[in-house]
């Protein structure tokens, strides 16, 4: 890869950051909602999902060919693939925590009511225990798990960097949301890495 697959890569990741942070938006909401009605938040996961989508997929295709590849030891190529792995379970098992029909979009389309995820209860049990953003420790670990090559190591970097700003964001959500019992779960246990307390 060369500064320019470098740069390109860098700007689809900025455009999937801005795009997802800006129908995140309270003020996108109000606008959208309207039009999509009970499919709102349907429509917002699926668009989610195909950018991201297009952006690795689209990326590892149309860059990945150049990637020059790490010569990396046996037991750190293991290790490596091991936290791709472990990335997917944790990921996997902070899912079944959630309503997927209300997360999903689809418990809307079914009740034909505008509810979203904002309805969820605050998650304080299973792995919100130990970290608030369960999902996010998952992604970080399958992002670094494929830095194997050039393209792995800047989807690693770019992605994570996308989930540091989305936490900021999703942190001043949460605390408008749940305000108080929020604050106070923030302080006892931390964002991403379990390192210190547990809610309950």
């Amino acid at each position: 890869m060369n500064l320019t697959d470098y740069i390109l890569y860098a700007l689809l990741w900025l455009s999937f950051g801005f795009a997802h942070s800006l129908l995140a938006s309270n003020l996108s909401k109000r606008i959208l909602q309207p039009i999509f009605g009970p499919a709102y938040r349907l429509v917002y996961n699926l668009f989610s999902a195909l950018h991201i989508g297009l952006i690795m997929i689209g990326g590892s295709m149309w860059l990945g060919d150049n990637a020059v590849s790490f010569n990396l030891d046996r037991w750190l190529d293991i290790l490596i693939m091991a936290c791709r792995w472990l990335g997917v379970g944790i990921m996997a098992a902070a899912l079944t925590q959630y309503d997927l029909g209300l997360f999903g979009g689809l418990t809307q389309l079914r009740r034909g009511s505008d509810s979203t995820d904002e309805d969820e209860p605050l998650h304080l049990s299973g792995m919100h225990r130990y970290v608030r953003h369960p999902i996010y420790l998952g992604a970080y670990c399958y992002l670094w798990g494929g830095a194997v090559n050039e393209f792995g190591l800047q989807t690693a970097l770019w992605g994570s960097t996308y989930l540091l700003i989305g936490t900021w964001f999703e942190e001043r959500k949460l605390i408008a949301q749940y305000g108080q019992s929020y604050v106070d779960y923030r302080i006892r246990v931390p964002s991403v890495i379990p390192f210190r307390g547990r809610a309950i």
